[in-house]
């Protein structure tokens, strides 16, 4: 059986680490470098980081913040946000990332995700959906709807639909974070999950609503994740990747402990 991943992730707003509850009412967690650092230090087996107001304010990801992290680093480093073209990407992996996140610019443009992948491989591009159930829909699950701009606005795609044709155009990963459950440590969204990762073949990496070990035992095993990605329980002290790691090995998940 394969390794789950555990992953942190870093929200940066302004060069500061923060956090809230779906996508809105942001609190302060700290440095980017200190706190990847940090939980790469405790057990993480990668760090995500998210320039999450980049695109919403038409700019490019802060190569600087992108830098100081990656020196701090000996863990798999994946940064997303503001990244719009190859040059952008290539930009970042100078910068010191192994693999970039793409949203908002690949729904915009599709052909950008091949161009990445074409030039650094599948493996270092990962196409994140911020993704919402369609309360009104017959089926909420399968008609969960694609959102974007740091999940501000509709994208008018099916998530289901728009994970297999990223999977096609050369996405190595899917960052699948639920807007519902973001922030509110109720359990990440198995069923949305588990349809996402039933519809690719490449590894989906469940985000969204972490905040105990059973979370993500659930999210591995109902929600078929490959990896879950979790902000808060790390930044604020709930818990840590090792000690994360250590309860759901004794439950029989098979994860990478710590040395």
């Amino acid at each position: 059986m394969l390794t789950k991943r555990i992953i942190a992730c870093l929200d940066v707003h302004a060069g500061r680490v923060v956090k809230g509850v779906q996508f809105v009412d942001l609190v302060d967690a700290g440095d980017p470098a200190t706190q990847a650092a940090r939980h790469a230090r405790e057990g993480a087996d990668e760090i995500v980081l998210l320039d999450i107001t980049a695109t919403h304010e038409g700019r490019q990801t802060l190569l600087d913040t992108v830098r100081r992290t990656a020196r701090e680093l000996f863990v798999p480093f994946c940064v997303g946000g503001g990244i719009r073209a190859a040059r952008d990407a290539e930009q970042v992996f100078e910068a010191g990332a192994d693999k970039v996140s793409i949203n908002s610019a690949a729904l915009a443009r599709p052909d950008l995700i091949s161009e990445i992948g074409s030039s650094f491989g599948a493996q270092a591009v990962v196409v994140a959906i911020d993704a919402r159930r369609d309360p009104e829909a017959a089926d909420p699950v399968r008609e969960a709807q694609v959102f974007v701009h740091g999940g501000r606005k509709p994208a008018g795609r099916r998530v289901v639909e728009w994970a297999r044709e990223a999977e096609e155009r050369g996405a190595g990963e899917i960052l699948l974070t639920s807007m519902d459950s973001d922030g509110t440590r109720a359990g990440f969204d198995c069923e949305l999950t588990a349809a996402v990762s039933e519809a690719v073949g490449i590894p989906v990496i469940a985000s969204g609503g972490a905040g105990t070990v059973a979370h993500f035992a659930d999210v591995f095993s109902r929600g078929k994740a490959h990896a879950a990605l979790a902000a808060s329980i790390f930044h604020f002290g709930v818990s840590t990747s090792r000690s994360l790691k250590e309860e759901l090995a004794a439950m029989g998940v098979p994860v990478r402990l710590p040395c």
